[in-house]
């Protein structure tokens, strides 16, 4: 199960890996919260279904994700994917799918949670910048790190540059994960992400 809001280009690199095996699994459906999102064009091709979750028709954020929670769980999944979901979710929701509930966000954790991670890393002028994955828990970008990848920053970067070799990289180490989980290999124990049963420490 994959939550988007947006062009869903990892969905895509997902979808096509399932397909070709890489992943041992399927994506059961996608879930987006934007009507106009791409990605539910690209879920449409594929025949995976689709299904719109507009928070702007609820009148407050339990409503959206108690409807969100509903529709995920019709769907049963074991993996709940966040692939570019902008919205953030409560802790209830959260908790409902603790340790099968994983996020990619686009900076080195713990440095730049939270948005315009490409903007704030070009202007300190960091030497390295890269993407996340980790188990998602109630606290906003700070759930059990299970893998990262890097890329250098150039003195001449621009952030939509940066964001580019950003992406390259995410769709790497993302599918890696969902790999490892969907195997049987990656699990959250104690409120750390492991690998084989090994504490993944980076």
């Amino acid at each position: 199960m994959v939550l988007i809001s947006g062009s869903g280009t990892n969905l895509q690199v997902i979808i096509d890996q399932c397909a070709d095996g890489e992943i041992p699994g399927r994506v059961v459906g996608v879930i987006s919260n934007e009507p106009s999102a791409r990605g539910l064009e690209r879920s449409a091709h594929a025949g995976i279904p689709g299904v719109v979750i507009d928070h702007r028709d609820h009148k407050t954020r339990n409503d959206f994700e108690v409807a969100l929670g509903r529709q995920i769980d019709s769907y049963k999944p074991d993996l709940v994917i966040l692939a570019g979901f902008m919205r953030i979710l409560g802790n209830n929701l959260v908790r409902r799918y603790r340790g099968r509930m994983l996020n990619i966000h686009p900076s080195l954790l713990p440095d730049y949670p939270g948005l315009n991670t490409h903007e704030r890393a070009v202007a300190d002028r960091i030497a390295e910048h890269g993407a996340t994955v980790h188990f998602v828990i109630p606290q906003l970008d700070a759930g059990p790190i299970v893998v990262q990848g890097r890329v250098q920053v150039h003195p001449s970067d621009t952030p939509a540059a940066l964001a580019q070799r950003v992406h390259e990289v995410e769709y790497q180490i993302y599918p890696q994960a969902i790999r490892w989980f969907a195997q049987g290999r990656l699990t959250l124990q104690d409120n750390c992400a492991c690998l084989d049963g090994v504490p993944i420490r980076l």
